[in-house]
C-alpha cells in the first residue's frame, strides 16, 4: 500500500513539474515605469538611425557572435521601419524625422506608376502590397508630425494601388505582376492583407470626405472577420495579426463595428493575451529553454505587445469590447516589461556599437526586431500615459 501511495505521489509530483515547465508556469515579467519605455524607445530608434546608410537603406540584420551584418534586403521591412520612426514622430518625439526622410527618399525613388496608381517597385518589377500599405501608413504620420501635405497626391495614388489589388469579397492579393500588367491571381499573404486593411483605414481617418477608402476598408474587415483564416488556411485561428488590430482601431473610430467584427477582437485579444502570457512563462535557465525554447524575437513579441495596445485603443471607443479593457492593459504591460529587460543594454554590448538597443534571439537581429519593439513600447506609453493619475 505504500509503495502504491509512493509511486502515486511520484507521478503527482512529475506531472505539477511539467505543468510548471510548459502550462502553468510563474509569469516572468514586470510593468515597466513610463521612464525605462521611453528609453528603450529611444535606444531601439538610435540602433535604426546610427546604422543606416546614405543611401537610407537601415542595417538589415546582424549577428553579433559573427560580428557580421547580412547582405540581404527586404522593402517592405523598409517601409515598416520608416513607418515607425514617422509613428514616433507623430507622437511627439521627432528626433529622428531626418532617418525617416531618408529611409523615405529610397521608396520615392522605387515608385511604380501606371493606370493612376503607385506602387513600390522590387528590383524584379514587382510590387509588393505590404511595402505600398506600410508606405502609406508612413506618409499619413508624417503628415500628422510635420503638418506637411506635399504628399497627399501621392497618398491617392497609393491608395488606388490598394483598391486595384483588392476582390469585391475583400480579399487582398499579394504581388503585382509586370508580366500579367495585373495581380498574380490568388497569392496572398497573412500579413499584407492586414497591412492594406490598416492603410486603408488610415486614408478614410485623413480625407473622410473621400468615400473610396472607407469603402475599401469596410470589405477588408469583414473579410477578415469572417473569412480570412479558413479561406487562406491559416492555422490556429485567429491569426496574430497586429496589422488588422491597428486597422480596427482606426474603423471603429470611423465607422460601426459588426457582431462578428466584434467578435473577432475579442478572439484577437485572447490570441495575443495566451502568447505573451506563454513567452512571459519562459525562464532563462536551460530546464525552461529545453521544454518551452528561447524567448520570442523582438519582432515577435512585439507584434503581440502592438496588437493589445490597438485593441486597447479599440476597446476605448467600441462599447462591446469595454470588459476588455483592464485584461489587455496587463497583457500589454507585462509585455513590455519582457522588452525593456530583453533589449541590450550598452554594458552587455562588450563594445559592439551594433548590439547596443537591439533584441537578439539566437544572436542575432533584424531590423524588425527594433521596429516592432519600438511601436509597441510606444502603444504601451500611450497605456501609462493614462494610467497616471491626474494631478
Amino acid at each position: 500500500m505504500l509503495r502504491g501511495l509512493a509511486v502515486t505521489l511520484a507521478v503527482w509530483a512529475l506531472g505539477f513539474a511539467v505543468l510548471r515547465l510548459t502550462i502553468a508556469g510563474p509569469e516572468l515579467c514586470e510593468p515597466p515605469p513610463p521612464t525605462a519605455v521611453e528609453a528603450s524607445i529611444s535606444a531601439a530608434a538610435t540602433w535604426l538611425s546610427a546604422h543606416q546608410s546614405a543611401d537610407g537603406r537601415f542595417l538589415y540584420e546582424y549577428d553579433r557572435d559573427a560580428r557580421a551584418a547580412s547582405p540581404e534586403y527586404n522593402e517592405v521591412r523598409h517601409a515598416g521601419v520608416t513607418m515607425s520612426l514617422y509613428q514616433l514622430a507623430a507622437a511627439g518625439k521627432p528626433d529622428y524625422l531626418d532617418t525617416a526622410e531618408r529611409g523615405l527618399d529610397r521608396m520615392l525613388g522605387r515608385l511604380l506608376r501606371r493606370d493612376g496608381w503607385a506602387a513600390i517597385r522590387e528590383d524584379d518589377g514587382t510590387a509588393k502590397l505590404g511595402s505600398t500599405a506600410l508606405l502609406v501608413a508612413a506618409l499619413v504620420f508624417r503628415r500628422e508630425a510635420t503638418g506637411d501635405l506635399r504628399y497627399d497626391p501621392l497618398l491617392a495614388e497609393l491608395g488606388r494601388f490598394l483598391l486595384a489589388m483588392q476582390e469585391p469579397n475583400g480579399r487582398m492579393l499579394a504581388y503585382w505582376s509586370p508580366a500579367l500588367g495585373g495581380p498574380i491571381p490568388d497569392l496572398t499573404s497573412r500579413y499584407y492583407t492586414g497591412e492594406a486593411f490598416w492603410a486603408l483605414t488610415l486614408l478614410a481617418r485623413t480625407f473622410p470626405h473621400e468615400r473610396e477608402w472607407l469603402d475599401g476598408a469596410r470589405r477588408v474587415a469583414r473579410y477578415l472577420a469572417e473569412e480570412r483564416d479558413e479561406a487562406e488556411e491559416l492555422e490556429f485561428a485567429p491569426w496574430p495579426d497586429q496589422w488588422a488590430a491597428y486597422g480596427f482601431a482606426e474603423l471603429a473610430r470611423l465607422a460601426p463595428l459588426s457582431e462578428s467584427e466584434v467578435a473577432y477582437l475579442r478572439s484577437l485579444a485572447e490570441r495575443f493575451g495566451m502568447l505573451v502570457r506563454f513567452d512571459a512563462q519562459r525562464g532563462e535557465d536551460d530546464v525552461s529553454t529545453l521544454f518551452r525554447g528561447e524567448g520570442a524575437r523582438g519582432a515577435g513579441l512585439g507584434t503581440w505587445v502592438e496588437g493589445l495596445g490597438a485593441l486597447w485603443r479599440a476597446a476605448s471607443v467600441e462599447t462591446r469590447l469595454a470588459d476588455l479593457r483592464p485584461a489587455i492593459s496587463e497583457r500589454a504591460l507585462c509585455g513590455a516589461g519582457l522588452l525593456v529587460a530583453r533589449q541590450t543594454a550598452a554594458e552587455e554590448a562588450e563594445g559592439d556599437a551594433r548590439a547596443v538597443g537591439a533584441w537578439f534571439r539566437s544572436g542575432v537581429t533584424r531590423m524588425d526586431d527594433q521596429q516592432h519593439a519600438l511601436s509597441a513600447l510606444l502603444a504601451v506609453l500611450e497605456i501609462l500615459t493614462e494610467a497616471e493619475p491626474q494631478e
